[in-house]
């Protein structure tokens, strides 16, 4: 791959939220499949978020020329792909705040690793404290002072041409709470140098997916599993087969 090849690859996150991009959309919620790169909401760096996407997307798609409303109810690392919901109104924000609060919303995420785990399938508890001056976080195996519980299943479902498809799902939802918990079973994520992983990616990706989201909906009250396809970047959609 070329320079100009590689620069329009990591730049391709700055692309406009498209109907090919939604999963799930009503009156009341939208779901969308994160691009690797796009950062949730502002920061520092000045780049467009995907809050201010998505309210572009809705304005556009359903005349709003005075904008839309858009919660956000929680994040994906910057990194990280996959499904990640917004609130269209106040009311399902509320409502579906406190799901995560209560921990009523099942996430699923798939990692791609290259060291087999030791043990294929388990539980993992640990207490993180986050460095916020140097955005990562550490593991300890007992809870020390400023920590937060950490607690995810996970187990191993596939292996691809010597990389390791493991399938975590977390019980809470602390920052880089995956990527550590991995990364203390000697199993950092492909492309997450930050937790141990010998290189980073030129895509600004690591092999970390939000695959799927279930919960009940917080104004029908009917079951809602989100799907979201792995990213299309020749490497992820090969572990597709795995389910």
């Amino acid at each position: 791959m070329n320079k100009s090849e590689e620069k329009k690859k990591i730049s391709a996150v700055s692309l406009d939220i498209t109907d090919n991009d939604i999963l799930f959309e009503d009156n009341h919620l939208i779901a969308v499949n994160k691009r690797a790169g796009d950062i949730v909401q502002v920061d520092d760096t000045g780049d467009e978020s995907l809050d201010e996407k998505v309210k572009k997307y809705i304005a556009k798609k359903y005349s709003k020329p005075n904008g839309a409303f858009l919660g956000v109810v929680h994040r994906l690392d910057r990194p990280v792909s996959g499904v990640i919901l917004f609130a269209k109104t106040s009311k399902a924000l509320d409502r579906v705040n406190k799901k995560f609060k209560d921990r009523e919303m099942k996430k699923t995420y798939w990692a791609v690793v290259r060291n087999r785990p030791a043990v294929e399938e388990g539980n993992l508890v640990h207490w993180l404290v986050k460095n916020p001056q140097k955005n990562i976080t550490k593991a300890y195996d007992k809870e020390v002072a400023g920590s937060q519980r950490a607690e995810l299943n996970y187990k191993l479902i596939g292996e691809l041409n010597g990389y390791y498809l493991i399938e975590v799902d977390p019980i809470t939802g602390r920052p880089h709470q995956i990527r550590v918990q991995l990364s203390t079973l000697n199993c950092p994520i492909v492309g997450d140098n930050k937790y141990g992983y010998p290189r980073g990616s030129l895509k600004k990706s690591i092999c970390l997916h939000a695959r799927r989201l279930r919960f009940l909906h917080p104004v029908k009250l009917e079951p809602v599993d989100i799907f979201a396809p792995l990213p299309k970047d020749g490497f992820w959609e090969r572990f597709e087969t795995f389910g």
